[in-house]
């Protein structure tokens, strides 16, 4: 269910900082459930314009994963721990890792 309010106020800090990648992220997020194309959108946004937005890569992973854009979610995966590991981000490395091995895995029987 959409969270009209968060959503029109995550809409607003986006025209006020554009610069600031987590609004557009956050609002990804929001719309994730029930406005996939929009989320999409939103995703691609922070992944173009802030690439070293490390948070963005494990739920865009898992996103474009979900809807069966394996090739996508497989980069976004390769691409959030090569990220992680040039910014010696440790934890986030073994998590995008350990979801990478699962996502893996899971395609491996399609």
């Amino acid at each position: 269910m959409l969270n009209l309010e968060r959503i029109e106020l995550l809409k607003g800090y986006c025209k006020e900082e554009p610069g600031n990648p987590f609004n557009f992220y956050a609002l990804a997020l929001e719309y994730r459930e029930s406005e996939k194309s929009e989320a999409a959108k939103l995703f691609n946004y922070v992944l173009d314009n802030f690439p070293n937005y490390l948070p963005v890569f494990f739920p865009a992973a898992h996103f474009f994963f979900e809807e069966a854009d394996l090739k996508k979610a497989k980069i976004l995966f390769e691409s959030g721990i090569a990220l992680a590991h040039l910014l010696k981000d440790e934890k986030a490395k073994k998590e995008l890792s350990n979801a990478y091995q699962n996502f893996l895995l899971d395609t491996e029987e399609e």
